[in-house]
C-alpha cells in the first residue's frame, strides 16, 4: 500500500477515535434515572457523613482534585450556586479525589460554602460506580429529590449546563 494510503487509513481512524471519546467524555443524561446507592465518607475533620444527610434536595455530587487545574475552576460557579439556590433545595457535595493533607490546605485557603468529602481511593470507585466510566476528574452527577441519578458529567460542568438540568428541579 502506498503512504497516501496509508496516512489516509490513520487519519479515518484518528477521526473515528476522536468522535467515539467525544461521546465518552461528552455529558450524558441518564437514559433512565439510577437510584443513587448509600454511602458515607468522612469530611476533613474525620466525621462521617452519609449521603442519605441531603435526602430530599437536589443534590450536585461533584468529584474533584487539588491538583486539577478544571476542579478548581468550577468551584467557584458552584459556590455562586449553593448560595443562590440553596434555600430552593439545591445541595453540593463535593467529594475530594485526594488525601486530607492537601484538601485541608486547599479549604483553608478557599472558603467552600458547601460539604467536602474526603474520598481518596475509596471515591474513585464511587466516581465509577456512580458512572465514571472513563475515571475521568472532575465528575459531577446530579441528583433529584427523589434520590435518582439524573445527568452524569464528565469533565467541567458550566453554569450554564448545571442550570438547564436543574431549573425544572426547582420549579
Amino acid at each position: 500500500m502506498k503512504l497516501p494510503g496509508l496516512i489516509l487509513i490513520a487519519a479515518l481512524l484518528a477521526l473515528g477515535g476522536g468522535i467515539l471519546a467525544r461521546g465518552f467524555l461528552s455529558s450524558t443524561e441518564a437514559t433512565k434515572p439510577i437510584p443513587l446507592p448509600d454511602f458515607s465518607l468522612p469530611d476533613v475533620a474525620g466525621n462521617q457523613h452519609a449521603i442519605s444527610e441531603w435526602q430530599g434536595k437536589i443534590r450536585v455530587i461533584n468529584f474533584w482534585a487539588t491538583w486539577c487545574p478544571p476542579c478548581l475552576k468550577e468551584m467557584p460557579e458552584f459556590i455562586a450556586l449553593q448560595e443562590q439556590y440553596a434555600a430552593k433545595g439545591l445541595q453540593f457535595i463535593g467529594i475530594a479525589i485526594d488525601d486530607q493533607e492537601p484538601v485541608e490546605k486547599y479549604l483553608a485557603s478557599t472558603k467552600v460554602n458547601y460539604p467536602i468529602l474526603i474520598g481518596d481511593v475509596t471515591g474513585i470507585a464511587l466516581a465509577h460506580q456512580l458512572g465514571n466510566i472513563v475515571d475521568a476528574v472532575p465528575f459531577t452527577v446530579v441528583v433529584n429529590q427523589q434520590g435518582q441519578i439524573i445527568h452524569q458529567q464528565p469533565g467541567e460542568f458550566s453554569k450554564e449546563q448545571i442550570m438547564k438540568i436543574i431549573t425544572p428541579l426547582l420549579n
